[in-house]
């Protein structure tokens, strides 16, 4: 899926403008970012647009994923985006569903596993049969 695909599909899943859209894709893979490992990181940056590597980029001293729950997760992507809560969990299910359509299936599992529990909710929409758009 090239770049302008990505920010389409998650523009028409939030009900945003394109910017907007941007801005919560960045948000949602920075904060993924800090929760995956550094190696899973790479393995998913790989797999996107260039445009979409940069806030993906794990620290260079830190391979370890930092532990923190899907609350934690919503609230950080919320302050990045400038948005509230709400808006940052619809986001984040729109950019997995948008990242399960960009990248292999075998990637977005092993993405997925790394999760814990408390993260269902957003994630469950990306796999639900349908959940995909057509591509264009």
């Amino acid at each position: 899926m090239n770049y302008d695909t990505f920010v389409d599909q998650v523009t028409q899943r939030t009900g945003t403008s394109s910017s907007r859209a941007t801005e919560l894709i960045r948000a949602t893979l920075q904060t993924l970012a800090e929760r995956l490992t550094g190696g899973e990181v790479l393995d998913l940056a790989v797999q996107l647009p260039a445009p979409l590597r940069l806030p993906l980029r794990p620290t260079p001293d830190i391979e370890a994923a930092e532990r923190f729950g899907a609350a934690e997760f919503v609230a950080r992507v919320a302050v990045r985006a400038g948005v509230e809560e709400p808006a940052a969990r619809d986001a984040i299910r729109a950019v997995f569903t948008t990242l399960r359509e960009a990248v292999t299936g075998g990637e977005f599992d092993e993405l997925v596993v790394q999760l814990p529990r408390d993260y269902r909710d957003m994630v469950e929409p990306a796999l639900a049969p349908g959940a995909t758009l057509r591509r264009r």
